[in-house]
This record gives C-alpha cells, structure tokens and sequence, in this order.
C-alpha cells in the first residue's frame, strides 16, 4: 500500500508541478519583461485608460459594501467568512456564466459536469443536485423547490451588467431562511443609471462556437434611467475520454430590461425582468422494458422561462428605511423521455431597517411565497402527485448590538418558517466582530441552519438512479435537515498592498438524507433522515500587490468529513450514501491569481488551481490553467484573448449521479479558446 502511494505521489508530481513550475517561470520572466518595458515606456497612454477598479489598492478594496447578511456593511467589518467577486474581477477572469465567476471565491467547489451542467456547493456536499446552498439574483431566489438546487444551465444575464457577487460561505438562514445552510451567493446587478450608452460584445472559439451580447441604456427624464440587453451563445459538446464528441452542446438565448427611477430623494423604485429560452443536447440512459431496462437515448431538453422583479425603498431618517419587493418567477424544462415541468413563483417580501438608541440596529422583515408545479411523469422519473402548490411563511429579527464603539460588536436573530412539508422551523445565529485596530479583525459566530424538503424528498419515484440498482422512492415522513455551525475567522491588512484572510468552521449535522429499504416491497427503497455526522476546514486566501501593476490571490481551502448511520439495522444503501457525500467534494483546493496591468493597454490575467481527487467518481486530482490577454485598443474598444483549461486537451471534474445522462460515463472538459471584441460607446 505504502508503494502504491508512492507511486501516485510520484505521478502526481511529473504530472502536475512540472506544468506548474513552468507556469511560475513564465510568470517571472513575463514579470521581468514587463518591468523593463514599463521602464522605458512609464508614460504610456493606454495604461490611464484601464477601469479605475483596477487601479484599486488593496485597502479600498476591502471596503467594499456588501449586504448579504443584513444591513450593509463593508468587507472587513462582516462577521462571515464573506468574499465579493467585482466586476473588474469577472472581465479578468474571461468567465463566461455565473459558474466560471464562481471559480474565483476560496472554498467553493465548483465543478463543471458535461457542457451544460455545474456541480457548485460551499464547505462540502457537491452534486449536480447539490441542496445546501441558496442563490440569487438580485435578492431573487435562483433555487428550485424540485431539489432545492439551481439548475445552472438556466440562469444568467450579461456579464457586463453584474456589477458584484457577494458569497458567504457557511449558514445565512437567519436573514435568508431555508436552504441558505452550507453558504448564500448573491449576484447583484448594475444600477441602469451606470449602464448608459451602447456595449455590443462577440466572439467566438472551439467551445465557445459563437455568442454575441447587445446593451443599450438611455434616461427617460432627469430621474428614470433604463436599459436593455439581449444575448446569445452556442456551445460545442464535452468529449468523451477516447476524445469523440458527447452529442450535449447547447444553445441559449436571453432578453431583458432594467429601469430605476428616482421619483423623490426619499424613495427610489427599480423595476426589471429577464427571459430565456435554450435547447440543450443531451445523452441519457432511459427505461425502455422490465427485462432489458435502460437503453441510450440522445434528446434535445428544451428549457425556457420569465421573471419580473420589483423593489421600492423609502428613506425614513438618515437611519431609517424600509423596503417592498415582490417577484414572479416561471421556468420550464422539457426533455419528454425523462423528465418535464413547469414551474410558477410569486414571492412578496418586506424589510424595515431602524436604529434604537446609539447602540441597537434593528433589522426585521416579513415573507410570503407560492410555488405551483406541474410535472409531466416518465417510466425512468414520476412524481405523486404530478402537481401541487406550495406555501412558505417566514418573519425575522436581528439585532446589531454596539458593545464597543468602533470595536466590538454583537449581532443576534433569528428566523421563523413554516412551509407545507414540516411545518415551523427556526435558524437562530450570533455572530461576534472585534476590530482591534482599523486594520484587524476578528469574528466568531454559531448558528443554526436548515434545509427543507423538496418535492423530490417528498414525492419521487425514481428508477434505477446512478449507482443505486434499486427504485427510489420520496417519503411523506422526510425531516428537515439541520446543521449548527460554529465559525471564526480573522482578517489583516498588514499594508495598503497585501491583505490577509482566514476562516475555520466545524459544522454539525442532524437528520442528513438517507436510503432505508422498505419491510414489505423487496428491491423499494424511501427516503429517510438517518445520517449525521459533521464537516471541518479552513479557508485562507490573501491579495498581494506585489507591484502597483502586478497583483496575486493565492487561496487555500481544506474540507474534512465524519458521517455516519443511525439505521438501526444493516443498510448497505447508507455506506453507499456516505461515501458519494465524502467521494464528490475536493479535500484540498488550492488557487493562485495573477493580475498584470501592462502599458498601452494591456491586462494579463492567470489563474492557477489545483483540485483533489473524487474517490467516488475516480477522478484524480488535477491542476489547470485559465488565461486571459487582453488589449484596451482604445476608451470604446477591447480585444481579448481567452484561454481556459490549457494544461490539457481535456480531463474530468465531475460525473452523474441520480439521473443517468451519459449512460453513465464520465464526460470530460476540453481546453477551450476564444476571442472576444467589446465596443462601448
């Protein structure tokens, strides 16, 4: 065994650092190019030219506003384990979807499937149907009530117009609620008032085979500002690992507007809406008779939805206000061998943010929210009933208590839900922010968090899922799982260049998701709540400007598993269940960003990951590479340069699970070149 290891450990390094050396070397030698081309061209016109984010030292960046966990507050004063992706940051990265974009936070795991499928989650529990992590847009919920997951494949919008992705990782269930357990991300959009003018954007590459995004933004008086936007893109298919096409590319195509309007200084209203419609390729394993029960069939899944959003914030006092929103939200997804739905949201919510004496603020609101699906039921996926409407209810408080001025805080609440599945639940937190001095900080929280069942807890049958040779059934008597977190974390800012992060968590889980046998129906298995156990790590991540050109993001994360079974009875099906938890998320991840501003006009942007192997899936641990070369021609225009994945022609990141696409073959990620041209006028 010790030689087995051996062995690995040896492939891995002639496999791995090599590239990774090579890598730093052109790192060096670039960096030493540039220093002496900067030196004989210091006054280049190009480099005034670049977005004044970029030029950002490391300290302005830290006060960053968020507000994902209640009332804004900067980065460094948030007692979470909090990262903001900017917009600056997006544009360098060359990402093409909220996924890629996602790739640059520590600690998440994102990993992409086959061409249009993510396995994205925070602190453990990956899946294509990962449950454990809400997302947003625009304080707009991502996740369907089918899985509590996100079908990434169906969200987006232009990504020049998202302006931040705020993520926390670990629970923000007592402002957000259910689902918000393992972590919370929140895409937030521009302002139409600072989207003025025309952007026209396309390209095109081996995998990224054509797209093209049109925006245009105007005012309508002095106080109404508006744009519009539409996109397209065509994505060529993932490959098998002989190297043949998979037969999974993609089409999307997406349409939207924004306006916001200040009508007095006391009130502002924003009011948006998006559609979609895209036709994705797909390979799934389907029932097809009770002797010979699975064949391969190639379907086109077509998928299409709508969503309107509105807000209207009033401005009580200097620190009063409180805010109005409501949404309604319909998607669709047809693939009629295996599996269609349509689905209604309309979601109502208020918040009212005051402050009690010099020491108290105060943040509470109410919520309401319908789901209606209706299910279209196949041999290999059914669901009973086909259609059913459900009902959520929740209030919050939270208080932000002053001990300190200036130092030390404490910020204490809690959520109440009721949902149709289990009736009432709470999340409780307290979170604990001491800043010793302005460049220090440190943190500490406990809190509870919980995920609900979704329809497919409740109501699925599903027949022979991936690597389970039985018939799954959802159960009436699924619980809510419920996880307590107990958290710290420190944050320095030894100098105006060089900015320092660390997180640890140790998370407790309840009533995670089980497979128990039924007495009576041999080869019948339900969905059950036996399994607990608990996860720990760390994250650490830090922003170096080792230059006032040259900026690097190493990060480290570490994610470590403990689950067991309370069957009490021999289940083989728990084993299994444990080990596709522990076997589908990374142990180790380790990133390294490197950010170069270059004289007239030029952005050199890497970034460098290394991943830990899937026991699960059997995917080894692999290192890649993205690049972005960009040159700022001129104020309107850029021509970029994008790479992703270039350390190999191709490799696996994740694999199915429950639904057998691929007939269960792992599909792989080939490297992937595109060109991109931005005009802004």
């Amino acid at each position: 065994m010790q030689s087995d290891n051996l062995k690995q450990n040896l492939w891995f390094f002639r496999a791995h650092w090599i590239p990774a050396r090579t890598f730093l070397l052109y790192l060096i030698l670039a960096g030493l190019f540039t220093a002496k081309v900067r030196a004989e061209d210091t006054s280049s016109q190009g480099t005034n030219q670049l977005s004044q984010l970029a030029d950002m030292d490391i300290s302005q960046l830290m006060q960053v506003n968020v507000s994902i966990l209640g009332p804004e507050e900067s980065v460094s004063r948030t007692p979470a384990a909090v990262s903001v992706i900017t917009q600056q940051q997006i544009s360098q990265s060359g990402a093409m979807n909220f996924p890629e974009a996602l790739r640059l936070v520590p600690g998440l795991d994102v990993a992409q499937v086959d061409a249009s499928q993510w396995a994205v989650s925070a602190r453990g529990f990956n899946d294509i149907f990962a449950n454990k992590l809400l997302v947003l847009q625009d304080g707009r919920d991502l996740y369907t009530p089918l899985y509590s997951g996100v079908f990434w494949d169906a969200q987006g919008t232009m990504m020049e117009d998202v302006d931040q992705i705020e993520v926390v990782r670990g629970p923000g269930a007592t402002l957000w609620g259910a689902n918000a357990m393992n972590g919370v991300i929140n895409v937030v959009t521009k302002n139409s008032a600072d989207t003025q003018g025309l952007l026209a954007s396309g390209g095109g590459g081996n995998q990224e085979q054509g797209f093209a995004n049109v925006r245009y933004g105007g005012m309508a008086g002095s106080n109404l500002s508006y744009r519009v936007y539409g996109t397209y893109e065509n994505h060529d298919a993932s490959v098998y690992p002989d190297g043949s096409g998979a037969n999974d590319s993609w089409q999307t195509a997406r349409g939207g507007f924004r306006t916001d309007w200040v009508p007095t200084g006391d009130n502002k209203v924003m009011l948006q809406g998006s559609g979609y419609a895209g036709w994705i390729n797909q390979v799934f394993g389907v029932t097809t008779g009770p002797v010979s029960p699975t064949s391969t069939n190639t379907e086109l899944m077509r998928i299409a939805g709508a969503d309107v959003l509105g807000k209207w914030r009033h401005e009580i006092s200097d620190t009063a206000h409180f805010s109005f929103q409501a949404y309604y939200d319909y998607n669709q997804r047809n693939a009629p061998w295996v599996f269609a739905e349509q689905l209604h949201t309309f979601d109502l919510e208020f918040k009212n943010e005051f402050t009690l004496g010099n020491r108290n603020q105060v943040d509470w609101g109410l919520g309401y929210r319908i789901n209606r699906d209706m299910e279209v039921n196949s041999p290999d996926i059914s669901f009973n009933p086909a259609n059913a409407t459900l009902n959520f209810y929740s209030a919050y408080i939270q208080d932000q208590l002053t001990l300190v001025p200036d130092q030390l805080s404490l910020t204490f609440g809690t959520k109440l839900e009721h949902n149709d599945y289990t009736g009432f639940d709470e999340e409780p937190s307290v979170r604990l922010l001491w800043t010793p001095t302005p460049r220090q900080t440190f943190w500490g929280s406990i809190s509870k968090a919980v995920r609900i069942p979704s329809r497919a807890d409740e109501s699925i049958m599903l027949l022979h899922p991936e690597g389970f040779p039985v018939t799954l059934n959802g159960s009436a008597s699924y619980t809510s799982e419920d996880m307590v977190a107990y958290e710290a974390g420190y944050r320095s800012l030894p100098s105006d260049t060089l900015s320092l992060d660390l997180s640890a968590f140790y998370d407790d889980y309840t009533h995670l998701g089980s497979i128990e046998a039924s007495p009576t129906q041999p080869g019948q298995w339900y969905g059950a709540n036996d399994l607990y156990g608990e996860t720990y790590g760390m994250e650490v991540s830090a922003t170096w400007s080792m230059t006032p050109w040259w900026k690097w993001t190493p990060s480290y994360s570490l994610l470590k598993y403990n689950l067991q079974s309370r069957s009490a009875y021999n289940n083989p099906l728990d084993g299994l269940a444990i080990a596709q938890i522990e076997g589908t998320s990374p142990e180790n991840q380790v990133s390294l960003g490197s950010s170069m501003v270059l004289p007239r006009g030029i952005h050199f942007d890497t970034t460098l990951r290394y991943v830990d192997r899937l026991s699960y899936f059997n995917i080894n641990s692999y290192v890649e590479m993205d690049s972005r070369l960009a040159w700022q021609v001129n104020p309107h225009l850029e021509v970029a340069l994008v790479g992703q994945n270039l350390l190999h022609n191709q490799h696996a990141e994740f694999g199915p699970t429950y639904i057998n696409t691929q007939a269960g073959q792992i599909t792989q990620i080939p490297r992937s070149v595109y060109l991109k041209v931005t005009y802004q006028f």
